[in-house]
């Protein structure tokens, strides 16, 4: 097998909770994730001629080691003493720096493709354990689905499957600061947290009633107050048939969950009309 391709799902953030800021400087968390079928596409293909080579579709993303696909790659090339080349097509779909992980996807389905491509024999852990040296997010990207991630992103479960539902993905054309977010965040008795056991034991009954009444993300506070943009689309998406809403990560990309795909559809156009610029996008859960 000289070639291979890989669809890199993004994910959304179904609840994300702050429990600490650590003497380290990194943050505690608590989070559940959940890969949506939105894909960016790698194709690797095998090169006589030495070095990695990186292209994507998109002029202004880098190319070199300033891009995870770039560093994932070379970890493995190093560390089991790959001969060659390997060129590296990176077609992105999904929106960039919208808090839906499409860097450490990308960076994880590449170190899937290559673990395929040169035969490896790493198993899922295995490539997760690597890949929490280059990132927080790459680990859980490599296992998909629907997880509870914890202490700094590096500690995975499989917890039950988020019932069957269409999401809403709307990011406007903003950029948000996770560094900003995460320094203005404050952390105190006032600080409204979300209760993922709760929303674990919601998922387990198949209840998504139940599960879109808990949705929370903490970092709202913070991204909200700068990017008011955010709350409109969530109140948006609200008044046209969303069980529930919520900005994914640090931002600024929102999602709406419906278990009806032509309200989703409907709410989608009005998206399109608020008064600023949308990426907007129906789609359904990845397994």
């Amino acid at each position: 097998m000289d070639s291979i391709w890989i669809n890199a799902p993004a994910k959304i953030n179904i609840g994300l909770d702050v429990i600490r800021r650590r003497e380290d400087g990194y943050h505690e968390v608590r989070m559940i994730m959940q890969s949506i079928r939105l894909f960016d596409r790698l194709t690797l293909t095998r090169s006589d001629t030495p070095g990695i080579r990186l292209s994507t579709n998109l002029s202004f993303l880098p190319v070199n080691e300033d891009n995870l696909v770039f560093r994932s790659a070379r970890l493995l090339m190093d560390e089991f003493g790959i001969d060659g080349g390997l060129d590296i097509h990176l077609e992105k779909r999904i929106p960039v720096a919208a808090g839906m992980a499409g860097g450490s996807t990308d960076a994880a389905s590449c170190m899937l493709a290559m673990n395929d491509l040169y035969q490896l024999g790493l198993g899922k852990r295995q490539l997760m354990k690597r890949g929490i040296t280059l990132g927080a997010d790459i680990p859980y990207c490599i296992l998909k689905g629907t997880a509870l991630s914890e202490g700094i992103g590096e500690k995975l479960s499989t917890i039950p499957r988020m019932p069957d539902c269409f999401i809403l993905i709307a990011k406007p054309g903003i950029h948000v600061s996770t560094r900003f977010v995460y320094s203005n965040l404050v952390l105190d008795e006032n600080t409204p947290h979300p209760d993922i056991d709760q929303m674990i034991q919601t998922m387990k009954r198949r209840d998504l009633e139940g599960l879109c009444h808990l949705l929370g993300n903490v970092l709202e506070t913070v991204t909200i107050p700068a990017h008011p943009q955010i709350a409109s689309i969530k109140e948006c998406m609200m008044e046209n048939g969303a069980l529930g809403s919520l900005m994914s990560g640090s931002g600024p990309t929102v999602f709406g969950i419906y278990d009806d795909l032509d309200k989703a559809k409907a709410a989608k156009e009005k998206c399109r009309e608020l008064p600023f610029k949308c990426f907007v996008f129906v789609t359904d859960l990845y397994r």
